[in-house]
């Protein structure tokens, strides 16, 4: 009797210890402390395009940017995501979403009521925004319209459907409030472009890895590849042919870039020259000695 009342202390104790390790953790105090600054909506809306923020969220069956209602099928090796709906609508969007709401999506992978967000919400990659760029994006969103209707529930896979699972996974793989580097080309490659998420090859759990960053991945779908775009990957094109591919979606032999680069390319059309440049000046540099 005693084995067994211990083995069940020993379980509920691992179970205890499983429950508080997938609890997703809060956006520190003093970022929430910059984030809850005034917002500027119009430097908010160059924070949404480097994002790609319509690309996934765009309402399905039209073409509408800035119609965010969310729903496009994401398939994945894990099941089919869909977005969901960021617009102001206050039942089925964001738009009954505090500030520290929102901070905790994009910082912290941690839904308002303190559930972890699935990953192909790409917050590993966000995280590193800055509060300024946190309390625009935000500021911009609510300019906005509404647009009622929710997306459909994922269809995922056992165990992946368990999303309090989702939080270990955080524990794990997931490095919260890290900035990245002033510059302007990492910052826009690593924190808001989010370009890893495609580019970067992950291990069987789906968490990127660092030691092959941008070194080329399969496409989330299954289809294809993404390419290296490190120097390496490059070698053969010159800054200023990265910047026309970017900015165009023509590459030096001529072809365009298709599949979910057309996205890519349509926001970065949105951007200031200066940008486009800062990103292909720091791809081109990535992995030289």
């Amino acid at each position: 009797m005693r084995k067994r009342v211990v083995a069940v202390l020993a379980l509920c104790a691992l179970a205890a210890g499983a429950w508080i390790a997938s609890t997703p953790a809060d956006v520190p105090s003093l970022t929430l402390e910059r984030v809850k600054q005034p917002g500027d909506a119009a430097a908010g809306k160059r924070v949404f395009y480097a994002s790609g923020c319509e690309s996934c969220h765009q309402s399905a069956g039209q073409d509408d940017p800035l119609k965010l209602g969310g729903g496009r099928p994401l398939a994945t090796p894990f099941g089919t995501f869909y977005p969901p709906n960021i617009s102001q609508d206050a039942k089925d969007g964001i738009g009954a979403w505090t500030i520290e709401d929102f901070a905790g999506a994009l910082l912290a992978g941690r839904t308002p009521t303190g559930q972890p967000y699935y990953p192909a919400f790409p917050y590993t990659s966000y995280t590193h925004l800055t509060p300024g760029d946190v309390r625009d994006l935000f500021a911009f969103l609510k300019t906005l319209p509404a647009v009622a209707g929710r997306a459909p529930q994922h269809d995922l896979k056992f165990p992946f459907n368990v999303r309090r699972g989702v939080g270990l996974w955080q524990a794990l793989f997931f490095a919260r409030g890290q900035e990245a580097t002033t510059a302007r080309g990492d910052y826009l490659v690593t924190g808001p472009g989010h370009c890893g998420e495609c580019h970067t090859p992950r291990n069987a759990l789906g968490a990127l890895d660092a030691s092959r960053a941008l070194k080329g991945a399969p496409n989330p779908d299954g289809k294809g590849k993404a390419p290296d775009i490190t120097a390496h990957g490059l070698r053969d094109w010159s800054e200023a042919d990265v910047a026309t591919a970017l900015s165009s979606g023509f590459t030096p032999t001529g072809d365009s870039l298709g599949g979910s680069m057309a996205a890519v390319v349509r926001n970065m059309a949105q951007l200031p020259e200066s940008d486009v440049d800062a990103i292909a000046h720091y791809l081109k540099t990535l992995g030289t000695p």
